[in-house]
């Protein structure tokens, strides 16, 4: 008899198990082909199967081999409960189901908490599920119609320079300027964030910038959608869509090189310059992109080998806040002619008021904006031990630096724009709606994306492989069998419908308070259930 140890793996070690039917099963073999991640093969059984071949009833027993389909018992090839085999199947013969009874003292690595698409539930106590919309305008003060009165939902993004500052003069009747302003585009309060070609598959990338055309052009939203760390097609960079981009430079500088030498055949500039300093999701790591999804395709948009390309978590040769301004503020203004405005991008910290503070006492006047990103935004790509214990929730660092800016005069000033977990229980619209009214100018959203292209990572741990190149629904995926997938239409108006949804429901929440722009700072309008929340963030008790 062969030996045991006490270490093999089996099938009931693992987090999901497959449900097979052998005799609804027709051995099409779809279900392998269509599992990404080498979770069942076919494999033959000895079965003793009793056979009556006479008009009487006398079974005779013959042994015969039986093709059937297998779960492997392999923890690299585990199966994640995406359930691609239970969609291929005609016939219902196969499904994943979780296992009750894992072994989850055999692998203890596996047995962490409950993911959330890729984030743990360790911070998913949310500041904003405690903070409600308490202030309703009623007789004294009218509220709005929601469906028929007119709302400018705008935001700045761009240094906004105050009227006593501007470099205005008269000379008889006329109104002079007499130096440059800052250039400011004023745009919808809802960003979509940074996800770079080569995180997300090309053809998901395009569904968000078909997305964002689409918005822009048919629906009047002026949603603008940062590239990520990676480069741009040339196409689009030369296209008159370029202007709904925000270009985002990073700590590796990859696709850098292609960007400048398309400048001289841009049609139109972009929207804005972000300069990511850092992101909440995993703060200190920097980013990571394996080499398995460095394809063809990835090598050419970001002029590498194929290996594995890391950011590094700080950008070489910045070691303090003046000179990030003096370096790469003044010459990526200067890059584009002091025409685009430039933002950089920071994890929420204790150190996130210091930061803004200096910015706001920028001599040159040319930060166009303060992005701060919570511990609870990202998909996931990062190491479990960063995701769950390194970075700061959001809502407190954001009220804290709007009320740094207030203190000075200078609110407004340099724009505020959050996220890190917006979105996460469902409504996007309400917590951006709470996050203005904390002084937000605007929010950011990315994760809520590719769920709407399909992502089928949930609260209950199901997939979450965003960095194996081996995604089932082809949105985080270089492969391209599985990028085929991925309908890119069907998943543009999938986020089309959304912001739509999105909008109209910003408008309801507007409408009550009485504000016809978006309610900057208007913290009197929020109201919290726990005493604590309200007391940090300086907004009214309710019980």
């Amino acid at each position: 008899m062969e030996a045991v140890n006490t270490q093999d793996v089996s099938v009931n070690d693992l987090q999901w198990k497959i449900e097979y039917k052998p005799d609804q099963c027709t051995l099409c073999g779809s279900c392998v082909a269509a599992c990404t991640f080498g979770a069942i093969h076919v494999d033959v059984q000895r079965r003793d199967v009793p056979i009556c071949v006479g008009s009487a009833p006398e079974p005779t027993v013959q042994h015969l081999a039986r093709p059937v389909i297998v779960q492997t018992a392999d923890l690299v090839k585990a199966c994640v409960g995406c359930g691609m085999c239970e969609k291929i199947c005609p016939n219902q013969a196969i499904r994943p189901v979780r296992n009750p009874d894992t072994r989850a003292t055999l692998l203890k690595r596996h047995s962490g908490p409950i993911k959330r698409g890729g984030r743990t539930n360790l911070n998913s106590q949310r500041t904003l599920d405690s903070i409600i919309v308490g202030r309703i305008s009623q007789m004294t003060d009218p509220a709005l119609d929601s469906e028929r009165h007119t709302f400018d939902l705008r935001a700045p993004l761009g240094r906004v320079v105050a009227a006593d500052k501007l470099p205005l003069a008269v000379e008889g009747d006329n109104l002079i300027v007499q130096d440059r302003t800052p250039p400011v585009r004023w745009i919808y309060p809802l960003l979509f964030s940074d996800m770079s070609i080569g995180a997300l598959s090309p053809r998901a990338w395009e569904a968000i910038a078909l997305a964002v055309a689409y918005l822009n052009e048919k629906c009047g939203l002026p949603v603008r959608m940062s590239s990520g760390e990676g480069g741009v097609p040339q196409k689009l960079m030369e296209s008159d869509y370029f202007k709904y981009f925000i270009l985002q430079i990073a700590s590796g500088h990859f696709g850098w090189n292609r960007i400048v030498r398309a400048m001289p055949r841009m049609k139109t500039d972009p929207a804005a310059v972000l300069i990511k300093i850092g992101q909440g999701a995993k703060p200190g790591d920097g980013g990571l992109l394996p080499a398995a999804k460095v394809r063809t395709h990835i090598q050419a948009l970001r002029g590498v080998p194929k290996a594995t390309l890391h950011s590094p978590p700080n950008h070489q040769g910045l070691y303090s806040i003046e000179e990030s301004v003096q370096k790469m503020h003044l010459s990526l203004n200067a890059a584009f002619g002091f025409r685009v405005p430039v933002a950089i991008k920071c994890a929420a910290s204790a150190t996130s008021v210091s930061v803004y503070n200096n910015l706001l006492r920028d001599p040159y006047r040319i930060c166009g904006g303060f992005f701060l990103d919570g511990i609870q935004g990202g998909t996931g790509a990062a190491n479990e031990v960063s995701l769950d214990h390194t970075g700061h929730p959001i809502v407190s660092k954001l009220r804290e630096c709007y009320q740094a800016a207030v203190a000075q005069g200078l609110q407004g000033q340099i724009p505020l724009w959050a996220g890190g977990g917006i979105g996460m229980t469902g409504n996007a619209a309400a917590d951006a709606f709470k996050m203005i009214c904390l002084g937000a100018n605007g929010v950011i959203v990315g994760k809520i994306l590719i769920q709407l292209l399909g992502c089928i990572g949930n609260e209950q741990g199901r997939c979450n492989k965003c960095n194996t190149d081996k995604c089932p629904t082809g949105i985080c995926t270089q492969d391209p069998r599985l990028m085929k997938r991925l309908d890119v239409d069907t998943g543009a108006q999938s986020i089309v419908d959304y912001i739509l949804a999105f909008d109209d429901e910003l408008r309801k929440l507007m409408a009550p308070i009485g504000n016809s722009s978006l309610p900057v700072g208007r913290s009197d309008a929020l109201v919290s259930t726990d005493r604590a929340v309200a007391d940090k963030l300086g907004i009214q008790y309710a019980c």
